[in-house]
Parts: C-alpha cells; structure tokens; sequence
C-alpha cells in the first residue's frame, strides 16, 4: 500500500505546494546530478559540430592568401620640444614635450646658458622611422643642442626611407648651438633629414652636421643607399641659405670622384652666423686647410670639411667649432 493511500492524496498541504512547483520532494543529490548531466551534454567533446560546407576544402585557397598584405614590421617613432627662456639671468627650461623613442636631458652647468641632449633610445634608424624635433629659443636666451651618440643609419628593408625633421625659432638676441655628433651611414641604409631655422635678424647661431660613411676600424664601405640632407635658413622671414646634399644609388662611385671625397669618408658642413661673420673667414679658411673650404653667404659663414675618417674629422672640427662658438664644447664632443 503506498503512502498516498495511507494519508490521502491531498493530505500533506505542504506535498501539494512542491507538486505546484514541479519540485515533488526532489532531492539535493538528484539536483546535482540532473545540473551536471545538462553540463556535460553541451561541453562533450563528442557533441554535434556543425558540418563545413559542400565544396569547401579545409586548405585555404592560394589565389586568396596570395593577395593579404605583408606584415609590417614595427617602427620606430618619437618627438621632441622644448621651449626656453631667460629667468633672472639665466637660461631655463620653460616648456617640454618628449614622445615615443626621443628623449631629451639637461645637464646642469656653471654657466647661464642651457645645455639639452638628445637621446634616441631605438639605437639607431632604418627605414620607415620618424623622428620630430623643435626647439624654441626666447629673446636673449642661450642654448647648447647636442646628441648623446653618433646616430646610425641601418640597412633598409623594401626600400622604405627613415625620416628626421628638426626645426629651431630663435628670437631676438637669442643664441643656439646646435652640434649633434657624427651620423654613421652604413651600406643599404636609407635617411631623408631637413632641418629649418626660423631666426631673428640679430640673433647668432652656428650648426654643424657630420656625416661617415661606415666605420673604418670594422672594415666597413658604403656602396648603395639614399642619404638626403635638406637645409633652409632664415633671417627675418629672409631665406640667405638654402642647400640640399643627396648622395643615392652607386654612392661609392660617386664619391670617389675627386670634387667630392675622394680618398676620404667624412664630411661636416658648418652655419654660422656671427656679428663678425665676414672678419673670422679667413681665420677658418686656414683652420680648415686644404680638404675643405669656407665662404660668406648672405652674412652667413658657410663651411665643408672632409677629412679620412670620423676621428679624423672630429680632430680638426673640434678648435674649429671652439673657435666659432667662443666657448668650451659639449662634454660628449671631448677627444
């Protein structure tokens, strides 16, 4: 006999209310085990999976993956800006910005003028890199710019360019030296740089660009590459110097011609400009000698030295440089 017959049907309220609810006295265990069958249906790694469809091959199609674009590899890419100002005689930093690879840092000096470097913590540069750098000099400030290391310029892949602009606002009476050390180009290396000055009629600045052809201690040549240096320099709105030096294709052919390097591997230009600008030309025709030469352009002193190698070209730019700026260089620049 059940227990239904013994209490009646509806005898237990409380057996009513579970019918209701569909429960009928489940048990806990029962719960657990019918939740973990539900669970198991759907994650069996035997469950149904949807079919491919007919005349769909598991092999991907040449003709599609022929056409995806190559990767592109990762580049380097960085900005750098600082405005400066003169606070209570002295030179100060007034505004910076520094992004990506570029970094800048301020020695601190006896002097009153301000010293920046520049750091390009990727290494070197190689084809598609980018690098920005503006620097503000206020009226009758004084700033030193100058580059922790030589910078390198890699061997470029698929022909892609490396490109370096820096631009420079100097106000009245405002003065900027702008030396970074030596550029290396090696062979198949690819670098497009422009530099822009923006100055004041009675401001003075002087710049300088290095530029080797590999290294001569590693057994280096340059035969093939792009190498393109742009420069345009103002005076109160008024272009007085404008140059481009390109060197591409057969490099080592061109610059075995005598006009140009000949025997040697590296060359510095020189901008200044100097209130005695026209009195201190002879005085640099004869530091520079013979590999080189110096000319006044529009009240600017324009100079070109070449010299067998990057240590031979530092020695002779170094009293060079020191001369021009009437003051001692850059740390980095010592022999």
């Amino acid at each position: 006999m059940g227990l239904g017959s013994v209490l009646g049907r509806d005898s237990c309220r409380s057996c009513r209310d579970l019918r209701a609810s569909r429960h009928l006295h489940a048990s806990p265990w029962t719960d657990r085990h019918e939740r973990r069958s539900r669970r198991s249906v759907g994650s069996s790694r035997f469950a149904a999976r949807p079919r491919r469809p007919a005349g769909m091959s598991a092999v991907p199609d040449s003709s599609v993956t022929d056409k995806v674009a190559p990767r592109r590899m990762q580049r380097s890419e960085g900005a750098a800006s600082a405005q400066f100002r003169v606070v209570e005689g002295r030179t100060r930093l007034q505004r910076l910005h520094q992004s990506g690879c570029l970094k800048l840092r301020f020695p601190r000096l006896p002097r009153q003028q301000a010293e920046a470097i520049l750091i390009n913590s990727s290494g070197g540069l190689t084809g598609g890199d980018r690098l920005a750098q503006d620097f503000t000099v206020a009226a009758g400030a004084d700033l030193t710019v100058t580059t922790q290391a030589c910078e390198r310029i890699y061997r470029a892949s698929g022909g892609d360019t490396a490109h370096v602009t820096t631009r420079t606002t100097l106000e009245a009476g405002a003065r900027l030296v702008c030396l970074p050390q030596e550029t290396i180009l090696f062979d198949g290396g690819r670098v497009r740089r422009t530099l822009e000055v923006e100055a004041a009629p009675d401001a003075r600045f002087l710049l300088c660009e290095s530029l080797i052809l590999g290294r001569e201690l590693m057994g280096e040549s340059v035969t093939t590459g792009h190498f393109h240096d742009r420069w345009r320099v103002r005076l109160g709105g008024r272009l007085v110097f404008a140059d481009d030096l390109q060197l591409s294709g057969d490099i080592a052919a061109a610059m075995a011609e005598p006009a140009s390097l000949g025997p040697n591997r590296a060359l510095a230009t020189l901008v200044a400009h100097l209130p005695d600008a026209e009195a201190r030309l002879d005085g640099l025709r004869g530091a520079i000698g013979e590999d080189g030469g110096a000319s006044l352009v529009g009240g600017v002193l324009v100079a070109r030295i070449r010299a067998a190698s990057g240590f031979h070209l530092r020695q002779r730019l170094v009293p060079v440089l020191s001369g021009l700026a009437d003051g001692p260089l850059p740390l980095v620049w010592s022999l």
